[in-house]
């Protein structure tokens, strides 16, 4: 009798192991997110060296055209918002169980933030960079409110530091007593109620400060919170997926589309109200399409070595950006006039802002690793015992 007979075997392509089984978008250690930090700063540091200070003058062709492109810088100070809300809440909804919830969250927060905090108000006060009135209301995180107290802005940076430190403050307490169900609805009532509190402070103060209080934006922080909680729960990865590029195309789609209205514009009612939540929303689809590329294969995209060394240090840069570019216009103004920026020199422009961001950079840097680091040792050790 004849055998059968034997059909060659197919062979399966081998899938790499994290192609099968990727990893969680949440995790212990998330590098994509210090990317998005450096892309913040950044943002920033593109702001305050062309289009905040020189704007208004007469620019034209690619001068302009950069100019112009350096505006949406203000709104990596959203972008460190969203990111603030998503990874703090994170943290305290990880830790709702844990005994020294609060010591341990307050201690490691101040470790992180205070030393270089308080480093840059010495700075200011012996430098006499700002009044002594306004350093007093910093020293209690109220930078954000001294109109209140009749004492004009002296460090711009610190405002939104202010905002973070109150959202520290409170969140806290909040997350540790509600049910999560709670915390969801009560995020969603914060970013429904802000936009409306920004509508009434256009109409009776006509949008002074509407960037500023706590009150007025803290919507960006609710929602990086909202999308801890989300992420929280059990989804599919391509629901994932498709949340992300929903938000990234919609939200500037809706842009578009309201920006006859004055959408775009906070000197408007219609921006005043929603400019922010739509940035918020763009940028949490944002970071949720860096989390799902940064467990995928191609997670090389979302991990720029530039980029993340940026974010390492963003937290020095923000604070001492501002200081370096006071003091390198005082010494152009002082001894060097010829390299004071005109509409005649736009590479002057470009050269302040190449030393600032450099010295920025080198100044950022050396805090981190010779100052900031011997505090963050001692969080480490709050992370491993009580």
């Amino acid at each position: 009798m004849r055998g059968k007979e034997e059909r060659p075997v197919r062979k399966m392509p081998v899938k790499l192991e994290s192609e099968c089984f990727p990893e969680p978008l949440i995790r212990g250690f998330m590098p994509e997110l210090d990317m998005l930090r450096g892309i913040a700063v950044l943002g920033v540091l593109f702001l305050h060296g062309f289009s905040w200070r020189y704007g208004n003058l007469p620019f034209k062709g690619a001068a302009r055209i950069f100019m112009l492109a350096t505006q949406p810088g203000w709104t990596g100070v959203n972008l460190f918002f969203v990111l603030s809300g998503f990874l703090i809440s994170g943290i305290l909804l990880d830790s709702r169980n844990d005994p020294h919830y609060f010591r341990r969250f307050y201690t490691r927060r101040a470790l992180r933030i205070l030393p270089a905090y308080y480093l840059l108000l010495l700075l200011l006060a012996l430098l006499h960079q700002s009044s002594g009135t306004f350093l007093g209301l910093s020293c209690f995180f109220l930078a954000n409110l001294t109109r209140f107290f009749g004492v004009e802005m002296g460090y711009g940076p610190l405002w939104s530091l202010a905002v973070e430190e109150h959202f520290y403050i409170f969140w806290p307490t909040i997350v540790h007593k509600a049910k999560t169900r709670t915390l969801t609805v009560f995020l969603v009532t914060v970013c429904i109620l802000v936009p409306l509190a920004r509508v009434l402070a256009f109409r009776y103060d006509h949008g002074a400060g509407l960037g500023w209080y706590t009150w007025l934006v803290a919507d960006g922080l609710a929602t990086g919170s909202l999308l801890a909680i989300v992420l929280r729960r059990p989804i599919e990865r391509r629901q994932a997926v498709a949340a992300s590029w929903l938000l990234l195309t919609l939200v500037p789609a809706f842009g578009i589309v309201g920006a006859r209205f004055g959408i775009l514009t906070a000197q408007r009612l219609l921006g005043a109200a929603l400019q922010y939540t739509l940035v918020n929303l763009f940028f949490a689809g944002l970071l949720l399409l860096f989390l799902v590329v940064g467990t995928s294969s191609r997670k090389a995209f979302v991990n720029n070595s530039v980029l993340r060394f940026l974010g390492y240090i963003s937290y020095g840069v923000y604070l001492i950006h501002f200081l370096v570019f006071r003091f390198y216009d005082l010494f152009v103004q002082r001894f060097w006039s010829s390299l004071e920026p005109s509409v005649e020199h736009f590479s002057l422009v470009c050269l302040r802002f190449v030393v600032v961001a450099a010295t920025s950079t080198g100044l950022a840097y050396l805090s981190r690793k010779y100052y900031e680091e011997r505090f963050l040792r001692l969080k480490d050790r709050f992370a491993r015992g009580s």
